[in-house]
C-alpha cells in the first residue's frame, strides 16, 4: 500500500465522517430550534411523514431508557467502548467495508455528542401509515442502518474480496 493510496482512502473517509456528523448535527439543531419557536414537539404532520422531536435516553430506538443517572452514564461508557471498538475495526478494514464503518461510525459519534452534551438522543423521525408507527428515529440513525445493512451485503455476497487493493 503507497503512501498515496493510504492518505486518499483517509481523506475520503474522514470527509465522510465529518460529512455525516454535520448533516446529523445541522438537522437536529433546526428540528430543536423550530421546537423552541413553536412551543410543541410535534413540528409537521402528513400522511406519512411526521417530524416530532423526542428525548431519547435509551439506545436504538428508545431501548433501554433508564431514570437512574448511574444507569445511563454505565450504558453511556458501554456505547463509548463499541464506537471505540468500531474505530479499531475501521482502521484496520480495506475496500468497501471501510466505508460501511465509516458510515456507522460517523452516526455513531453524532448520537454520542447528543448523549455527552443533552444526556439525551433527539430523535424526530416519525414514519407511518395510519395508526402504526415505526420507531422515531434522527439522521444519525439513518446511516447507522445503511452502514449496517451494508456490511451485511458484503458479507454475504463476499463484495469486498473484489475491491481489497484499496
Amino acid at each position: 500500500m503507497t503512501y498515496k493510496n493510504l492518505s486518499k482512502t483517509f481523506f475520503i473517509n474522514l470527509f465522510l465522517i465529518i460529512t455525516i456528523f454535520a448533516i446529523d448535527r445541522i438537522s437536529k439543531i433546526y428540528v430543536i430550534s423550530m421546537s423552541n419557536k413553536v412551543l410543541v414537539s410535534d413540528i409537521f404532520s402528513s400522511k406519512f411523514l411526521n417530524i416530532s422531536l423526542i428525548w431519547n435516553e435509551g439506545i436504538a430506538f428508545g431501548l433501554f431508557s433508564f431514570n437512574q443517572n448511574y444507569l445511563y452514564d454505565l450504558l453511556t461508557i458501554i456505547i463509548s467502548i463499541i464506537i471505540f471498538i468500531i474505530f479499531v475495526m475501521l482502521i484496520q478494514q480495506k475496500g468497501l467495508r471501510k466505508y460501511a464503518l465509516s458510515m456507522i461510525f460517523g452516526g455513531a459519534i453524532g448520537n454520542l455528542y447528543d448523549r455527552i452534551f443533552f444526556q439525551a438522543v433527539p430523535d424526530f423521525i416519525d414514519f407511518h401509515i395510519a395508526d402504526f408507527h415505526w420507531f422515531i428515529f434522527n439522521i444519525a440513525d439513518i446511516f447507522i442502518t445503511v452502514g449496517v445493512i451494508f456490511m451485511i451485503f458484503c458479507e454475504l455476497i463476499g463484495i469486498n474480496d473484489q475491491y481489497e487493493k484499496n
